[in-house]
C-alpha cells in the first residue's frame, strides 16, 4: 500500500516510515500539513497515519481535505491528544482510528490488515 505519514518530529515520522516499509508498504513523510496535502495529490496514498498537531494546517483540517481529494482514504490518527473530546473531533474530521503515540505496532498493522487496496 501507500502510506503517507503527516508527523513534524522528524524521528517519529522516520520511526513510521521505517516500520511501513518494513511492513511492505511505500510510504512517505510530511513535517506539516501544507506538504501532505501536496504529496497526497502525486502520491494518491491508501492510507494516511496524521498527527493532529502539525505546523501550517492542523490534522484534523487535513483529514477533512484528504477525504474530499483522495477516492476512499483510510486515515488514522497517530497524536499525543487522546481525550474523549480529542477523539470526537477525529471522527468528526473522518479519522477512522485514533491512536496514542506512541502508537502499539500490532493496532496499527490490526488497522492496516482490513484496508483493501483497488489501485
Amino acid at each position: 500500500m501507500r502510506i503517507l505519514i503527516a508527523e513534524d518530529h522528524h524521528d517519529a515520522a522516520e520511526v513510521l516510515r521505517i516500520m511501513m516499509e518494513r511492513w511492505g508498504h511505500e510510504a512517505r513523510v510530511a513535517y506539516d500539513g501544507i506538504r501532505a496535502l501536496e504529496l497526497a495529490d502525486l502520491f494518491l496514498p491508501h492510507v494516511a497515519l496524521l498527527d493532529i498537531v502539525l505546523p501550517r494546517m492542523h490534522g484534523y483540517a487535513l483529514a477533512r481535505k484528504l477525504g474530499l481529494r483522495l477516492p476512499a482514504p483510510r486515515l488514522v490518527a497517530v497524536t499525543a491528544w487522546g481525550q474523549d473530546a480529542d477523539r470526537a473531533l477525529s471522527r468528526n474530521a473522518g479519522i477512522e482510528h485514533h491512536f496514542l503515540k506512541p502508537v502499539d505496532p500490532q493496532q496499527l498493522q490490526n488497522v492496516l490488515d482490513t484496508v483493501t487496496v483497488l489501485s
